[in-house]
């Protein structure tokens, strides 16, 4: 009797994994399909079966990459109080990233897509939707802290939420060059400091 055939979630698991690590190591213009279904153990055709192309595919490895945070940090419980205390602790979590794998490099592989995306308008559209899906949890969050209090409801949400994209993307930048960071403590009283500055007027003045 022969083994049953994977399942499309299986098949498509393995092709987002096999195409994270090639985008990473060759990039996107010099990854081939070939070779991401090479490294899946399956055709071009299962790829092609299952994506529009290299565009799509890229998208569900960043996607598969890109844990939401901000969705974690609430099931947990990891802040306590204002909705401000995750911006801290995801804006100090930007100097404290574990070391690389090499078989897992996120930056890398988003650092690829951004290069990319400069010639590739299909890759250009797909990076542009992973951020405004982050976008989107950022805006919620900044959202819910104007209506705890925490955050001045006068600011510009979309303002607060492209703050924080372009800081953690310049981290990517400094990442891919192994730029030197600051070290955890000042960090951390920075970051506390550029919260706090966003609470309201009134409260910042009267401490």
């Amino acid at each position: 009797m022969s083994l049953p055939e994977p399942t499309v979630d299986v098949t498509r698991d393995r092709l987002i994994e096999a195409a994270a690590r090639v985008f990473a190591e060759k990039g996107y213009d010099r990854a081939g399909v070939q070779e991401i279904s090479r490294r899946a153990g399956l055709t071009t055709g299962a790829i092609y079966g299952r994506f529009t192309g290299k565009a799509e595919l890229l998208q569900a490895a960043i996607e598969s990459r890109t844990t939401d945070e901000f969705d974690e940090l609430f099931a947990s419980h990891a802040f306590d109080g204002h909705a401000t205390d995750i911006l801290k602790l995801v804006g100090s979590h930007l100097v404290t990233t574990p070391p690389v794998d090499s078989d897992h490099d996120d930056g890398a592989l988003l650092l690829e897509a951004f290069i990319a995306a400069r010639r590739d308008a299909d890759v250009r559209e797909s990076i542009v939707n992973v951020l405004q899906e982050r976008a989107a949890s950022l805006f919620e969050l900044v959202e819910a802290a104007k209506a705890d209090g925490s955050i001045d409801a006068d600011l510009d949400s979309e303002s607060v939420v492209t703050c924080c994209h372009a800081v953690g993307l310049g981290f990517l930048v400094f990442d891919a060059i192994q730029f030197p960071l600051p070290t955890v403590e000042p960090w951390e009283q920075l970051i506390t400091r550029l919260v706090a500055a966003l609470r309201p007027v009134a409260e910042s003045k009267g401490e």
